[in-house]
């Protein structure tokens, strides 16, 4: 097990790194963008006086680097600074919409999974049939199609109908029953998306270990190919279904942006659009900074779930 804490080790190193990366990449990009971020948010009758104070208060009068390293030594402490358009602190801000984003992604993650590792598990089984070809295509149909455009259709047809509400707007008082009614149309949305990548993945897994010597020896035996698959097959294709499960729960944290602006669903992806129109830049660095250490701690498990899935790679000797 040394080693896994070695690698544990060395991935949370690159980690860190590939954060510090990031940071630097989202702080230059904000401060790259053009016009004056303080006539912005006071408005074009401010005068020079009231910018200046207002630059002095919100610390835009300091040199970039200055800035970038206060900012990201608040980061690191879970301070991520004030709000530039209503002085709000930001980790206020984005505590309730974080657990609203989460809600979502496991919401859609528990429709998606089981959902997609069935198909892919009846694919590979009943591999080239009719259901086969049918779910690959559907697969690839779904891949095509950009979000806004499968949650505008469940729209159409579903929220038109009745059956769901359009817009996914909950508060901290609705039930749980009451919360998956209301986001039921924008986990599908998700769901519909990432099915497809787990799904081929899956089959393309099991069915690159079906030829296998040991796969053949239990079909000699008499197993039943559903318990062939299952029991013999599917262990052995964790590895790569682990990294891509983690990968599209990754995407439905940090892919959300375009589904719960559609939906206008009170979360992170919400929250960073409305405050790119409000220039409001410190709230959209820390968006972004959080959405990438989800992603970074997200490849991280899988790494290391991938790796204890294989005995070969825990003990390479």
């Amino acid at each position: 097990m040394s080693d896994i804490w070695m690698m544990i080790v060395k991935r949370l190193g690159l980690g860190l790194l590939t954060l510090f990366a990031i940071s630097l990449i989202i702080f230059s990009a904000t401060e790259m963008l053009p016009g004056d971020l303080a006539r912005a948010i006071l408005g074009q009758a401010a005068t020079e006086e009231t910018l200046a104070a207002f630059r002095r208060e919100v610390g835009l009068d300091l040199p970039a680097h200055t800035r970038y390293l206060n900012w990201l030594m608040g980061a690191v402490q879970g301070d991520f600074g004030t709000s530039l358009a209503n002085r709000r602190p930001i980790t206020e801000m984005i505590s309730g919409r974080l657990n609203n984003t989460l809600f979502l992604a496991l919401y859609a993650a528990a429709l998606s999974v089981p959902l997609s590792l069935a198909l892919g598990i009846l694919a590979a089984l009943y591999r080239n049939s009719i259901f086969d070809r049918s779910a690959n295509a559907m697969a690839l149909t779904a891949i095509s199609f950009p979000e806004f455009f499968v949650a505008y259709i469940l729209v159409f047809y579903l929220a038109q109908a009745g059956y769901f509400p359009s817009l996914a707007r909950i508060d901290a008082n609705a039930g749980f029953g009451d919360k998956l009614w209301r986001t039921f149309l924008p986990a599908l949305t998700l769901t519909l998306v990432v099915t497809a990548h787990m799904m081929r993945m899956t089959r393309a897994a099991i069915i690159n270990l079906l030829a296998s010597p040991y796969i053949e020896m239990a079909r000699l035996k008499g197993i039943s190919p559903m318990r062939v698959i299952l029991k013999h097959a599917l262990p052995n294709a964790l590895a790569p279904i682990i990294t891509v499960v983690a990968l599209n729960l990754a995407y439905l944290i940090t892919g959300v942006v375009v589904v719960e602006n559609v939906f206008s669903y009170p979360g992170l992806g919400q929250l960073m659009v409305d405050n790119v129109r409000a220039r409001d830049f410190p709230v959209v660095q820390a968006v972004a900074l959080i959405f990438a250490a989800a992603y970074v701690l997200l490849n991280l498990t899988a790494d290391v779930l991938s790796t204890l899935s294989n005995p070969r790679l825990i003990h390479r000797k």
